[in-house]
């Protein structure tokens, strides 16, 4: 067969192959394609294939012919070594070597992974600017290449290349797709609590095994960086990876790793981890072992950054069978690391301002409840699950004559204004009970005060005097839930009269109420929160109160209020909205 003829044949076997690899759809599928089939085209006996992890190094993809361990040796290798392969890529031309001598002459130190005399042909892979990788072809014994065979293998090469660039542009586009899902459902994780530990874990589980092999997400507590989150694709090897950070941590002082990237604020990217280099840096002989448990491959470490304060850092690794890191996805990882900062800060100032708000809401309200001999008291608040401070508020006072004051109200509105006008009103009240705690005269003076000061907060209130000497409780209501007296037989009345106007909405006569309240009866004053849900008339919450109060265990027996507390706490769990949007406050009297 004439050089015509055979290059004939290898022509018709490209076409043939080139539409294998138009089915293609990995990288690793088009390296298979081209190094077995190709090769054979091309009449090579020795064919790998090696691909740009970055502008810098190169990784073997893919060998046949070659000596065991080739692929371990040369998995990755920096393109400015002297090597034929580095050379096509960095001249952006074939490289041809006639022979073992003229090898050795080139390239003295090379390991070809191949014995005897051959002649190598190294062709660039690339699409216009885009430098993708080189495709190595060997031939035994010693042979002159004819242009010809040149220019065959220039189009084999071109074929491989347009293959490689589909698949992976293909890939990248998924890959981005995936990204941008991913940031969304992070970005919902992220927002869905402001319990930001749990809200990490949930993060680092999402990166495994999709975008890494391994995630671990460290904040700085008391000068430390803490790891409050890891994730493996393997679980046996999360104990690895935390006894590494325990056993071997740089320390805050440390110039590498982590502490570097938190003190500094720049991410570090290794697109591709030497074995070599990591043995040379690693001295104990343990944790070495350890670290080469973890098959870290590819890794990168962004800071947790919100304006100029770094929070911690998030570290992702990649193993043998994982992406190699590149600056796309060190652009990712600091985008998700940007979210995850912002809801780290905006938890821990929410933690501040609900504890704020806390104390804030405990100074004004009443200690201990008075004890007043026939009588046990209990009263319960609750806080929403928000960091502002609420208007609820509630009161008991002994007037001196075997009578009892309580009252139960909510200033409209919310924070530290709500807060401060709560405070006033119920200072108000109680010097006014000092004054005439009649219910009547009571209302009537607040009218005047708020009238007088130009007090404009919409305040709602239960207020009400219990007489053991009369067997009554006398209730006035401004525009508040109506109170519950539970009868010491079980039944429940809800003191739903007509209610008068809010104060702060201009002076009114409110009717008065009277009931009996007898030896084992109980009154319950409560706020909005207990029994108001979204979407739900409240005339049904009303009757969830009512029907808890009915099943509850009989307390009028106990020895003292802790089992009344108890009740009224239970009572509470029962019937607030589970979703906990409104502060509670109630308060119950119980006559003995």
């Amino acid at each position: 067969m004439d050089e015509r003829e055979r290059l004939a044949e290898r022509f018709t076997r490209l076409a043939r192959v080139a539409s294998e690899l138009v089915l293609a759809d990995s990288e690793a599928e088009v390296s298979n394609i081209c190094i077995e089939h190709l090769a054979d085209a091309a009449g090579a006996t020795v064919a790998s294939m090696s691909l740009l992890v970055d502008e810098g190094t190169l990784r073997l993809v893919g060998a046949r012919g070659t000596r065991a361990g080739m692929m371990d040796s040369w998995a990755t290798y920096p393109v400015d070594a002297r090597t034929p392969a580095g050379e096509a890529v960095l001249q952006d031309r074939m490289v041809v070597v006639q022979g073992e001598a003229e090898l050795g002459e080139r390239y003295p130190a090379l390991d070809s992974g191949v014995s005897g005399d051959r002649a190598i042909v190294c062709l660039p892979l690339r699409i216009g600017t885009r430098r993708l990788g080189v495709l190595t072809m060997s031939y035994p014994g010693r042979r002159d290449i004819s242009a010809a065979e040149l220019e065959f293998l220039a189009v084999m090469s071109d074929t491989c290349a347009q293959a490689l660039v589909r698949v992976q542009m293909t890939a990248e586009a998924a890959d981005r797709q995936d990204k941008i899902r991913f940031l969304a459902d992070a970005s919902v994780e992220l927002s869905r609590s402001l319990d930001y530990e749990v809200t990490l874990a949930k993060v680092a589980r999402l990166a495994v095994p999709w975008f890494a092999d391994y995630c671990a997400i460290s904040l700085e507590q008391d000068g430390e960086l803490r790891t409050l989150a890891v994730e493996h694709v393997d679980p046996a090897k999360v104990e690895v990876a935390l006894e590494v950070q325990r056993r071997f941590s740089s320390g805050p002082d440390g110039e590498t790793g982590s502490y570097r990237v938190f003190r500094s604020g720049r991410s570090v990217l290794v697109p591709e981890v030497d074995d070599a280099a990591v043995a040379a840096a690693i001295a104990d002989p343990e944790r070495l072992r350890l670290v080469r448990a973890l098959d870290i491959r590819s890794m990168m470490t962004v800071p947790l950054r919100v304006h100029d304060r770094v929070l911690g850092v998030v570290t992702w690794v990649a193993g043998a069978g994982g992406r190699r890191f590149d600056v796309d996805d060190l652009a990712f990882g600091e985008d998700l690391a940007l979210r995850a900062a912002i809801a780290i800060d905006t938890a821990g100032l929410h933690s501040k301002l609900h504890e704020v708000a806390a104390r804030l809401q405990r100074a004004v309200m009443p200690g201990d409840l008075p004890q007043v001999p026939g009588w046990r008291t209990a009263a319960c608040y609750l806080q929403a699950d928000h960091s502002e401070a609420g208007g609820d508020f509630y009161d008991v006072t002994e007037l001196g004559d075997g009578r009892i004051a309580v009252f139960v109200g909510d200033v409209m509105g919310r924070g530290v204004t709500a807060a401060a006008a709560m405070a006033q009103t119920r200072a108000a009240i109680r010097a006014l009970v000092l004054v005439d705690p009649d219910p009547s005269a009571v209302l009537t003076a607040l009218d005047r005060l708020f009238e007088h000061y130009g007090f404009h907060q919409l305040v709602t209130l239960v207020y009400a005097v219990v007489d053991p000497g009369r067997d009554e409780v006398v209730v006035v209501n401004a525009g508040h839930p109506p109170p519950v007296v539970r009868r010491a037989d079980g039944t429940v009345e809800l003191l739903s009269g007509r209610p008068g106007l809010l104060l702060g909405a201009g002076g009114a006569e409110r009717p008065t109420t009277r009931v009996p309240l007898l030896p084992g009866d109980a009154f319950l004053g409560f706020t909005d929160g207990l029994v108001e849900r979204r979407d739900e008339d409240i005339d049904v919450g009303l009757e969830r109160l009512a029907a808890a109060c009915r099943r509850a265990p009989d307390q009028h027996a106990a020895p003292s209020g802790v089992e009344l507390s108890r009740w009224l706490h239970q009572l509470v769990a029962d019937v607030r909205d589970p979703a906990r949007d409104d502060d509670v406050a109630a308060v119950v009297l119980l006559r003995a």
